[in-house]
């Protein structure tokens, strides 16, 4: 997947309480690119079959803006899952942080 071009458009808000179950946590993850990244669609593909088998979500990336860095959201029983999902694939994870979720409505 290494100099690949990604563009993804998401059609909706994202809500967790649609995809979570109480066994899953958010993580995010880092990772970095030595080329451009340019992701087709058979490469999400596969990305999805893997994450599927391992028991891991992804739920959406940013791309920054040199293509060479991602910082996904995926929610996994545990980051060990998420970095096997990586390893299975060839893909880095060069961070894995649990993260919780905090939007400026909760504060209105």
């Amino acid at each position: 997947m290494s100099g690949v071009d990604v563009q993804v458009t998401f059609q909706r808000a994202w809500s967790r309480d649609e995809v979570s179950s109480a066994t899953m946590a958010l993580f995010l993850i880092e990772r970095q690119f030595a080329d451009e990244l340019d992701m087709t669609s058979d490469d999400a593909t596969s990305v999805k079959a893997v994450n599927d088998e391992v028991g891991v979500s992804w739920l959406f990336s940013f791309l920054s803006a040199d293509k060479r860095k991602t910082y996904c959201l995926y929610e996994a029983e545990d980051p060990d899952a998420i970095r096997e999902a990586a390893r299975r694939i060839g893909l880095p994870a060069d961070v894995v942080v649990a993260v919780s979720e905090l939007r400026p409505e909760q504060f209105a």
